[in-house]
């Protein structure tokens, strides 16, 4: 079963696997019905995914997954948001649709793997098989995938991962696939194209103004409209303090309606405390040095995991709870250990 959204890279995916051998059925899920113009959640999305299967001679299914995608992602995302949270939609979405329920869906009905269009990899060293960066470091995707548990990898294949995005591209142009030129979608797919997250969140649950409360002198230096809105580490719409500084969200409490700020310093840690760990590996001994990643595209910098903690080499910028942080191995850089979720 290939997961096709209506993009290139799951329409090359699908491509690849056919010519690797494989029996190949597309599968598009229906995720969302509110108002998005593209982004995996789209009719325009399923058309093109439709259109590639036609091109491709496989079969093509449509799975309404609408109610599971409000239960593990939207609903979370909103909540979590209430909660003075930063919740990553991308994530819960891999985790409980494309990696949970589409995979158990498939292996039900019977087939043996699922295929995506991932930038990553699935290799075997030392006899076990491992999640590794995708060839392309700019399109990498591991970072999102660092939940999976390795109980999963002989059950996953991600054809595209040794690609750079310009070979697939090429590789859809040979093969006349109409999602050739198509770019990329955006990251949070049900907030449709220019609305604001502001405005989708204040459909579904009370936003507040809230204070700005200066760290180290306790003052009240400003407003924001809506403390919900607000992330750790944040700078953007902050203002500035003395002599010019910019100033940076330190933490949220959106029970108190008050943002704690400061300067750039104030804004780095030494550590970040971490929940439950997820291993795509087999549990390694802590204390551990890792290279961290906590966003998608960020470096990774090296640190020392221990239980419960990740501590940095040198201060970093604050994680905002509710980020996961993705671990990768000191000497191979492309090698995922696991990841865990940034917690207040």
């Amino acid at each position: 079963m290939v997961a096709m959204s209506g993009g290139v890279d799951s329409s090359v995916a699908a491509a690849l696997a056919l010519d690797q051998g494989h029996e190949v059925t597309g599968v598009t899920l229906k995720l969302w019905n509110g108002k998005v113009a593209s982004g995996c959640c789209s009719v325009a999305d399923v058309d093109d995914a439709r259109s590639v299967s036609r091109r491709l001679g496989i079969v093509h299914h449509v799975f309404d997954d609408t109610g599971a995608f409000e239960d593990h992602v939207v609903g979370p995302y909103v909540s979590q948001h209430s909660l003075g949270l930063t919740p990553n939609p991308c994530i819960e979405c891999n985790r409980h649709l494309k990696f949970g329920r589409l995979l158990e869906r498939a292996l039900r009905l019977g087939f043996d793997a699922l295929a995506t269009g991932h930038h990553a990899r699935v290799e075997r060293r030392e006899g076990q098989l491992r999640l590794l960066r995708g060839a392309d470091r700019a399109k990498d995707q591991s970072y999102v995938l660092s939940v999976l548990d390795r109980g999963l990898l002989p059950r996953v294949l991600f054809p595209v991962g040794d690609l750079t995005k310009t070979e697939v591209r090429e590789h859809a142009r040979r093969l006349g696939l109409r999602t050739a030129a198509k770019p990329d979608s955006q990251d949070v797919c049900f907030v449709a194209p220019g609305r604001a997250r502001r405005a989708f969140l204040a459909e579904r649950i009370e936003l507040h103004e809230g204070e700005l409360v200066d760290a180290c002198s306790g003052e009240v230096v400003g407003r924001v409209d809506a403390v919900e809105l607000v992330t750790a580490g944040q700078r953007r719409g902050l203002g500035a303090g003395d002599h010019g500084a910019r100033r940076y969200a330190l933490a949220v409490d959106v029970r108190k309606r008050r943002v704690l700020v400061g300067d750039l310093t104030s804004a780095r840690s030494c550590s970040v405390r971490l929940g439950d760990f997820t291993w795509a590996l087999d549990p390694p001994q802590l204390p551990l040095r890792v290279l961290a990643q906590t966003s998608a595209h960020g470096e990774a910098v090296r640190g020392l995991l221990v239980p419960g903690h990740l501590h940095y080499d040198q201060p970093e910028r604050l994680v905002a709870p509710g980020q996961t942080v993705a671990f990768y191995h000191c000497d191979d850089p492309d090698l995922v250990l696991g990841s865990a979720p940034a917690v207040q």
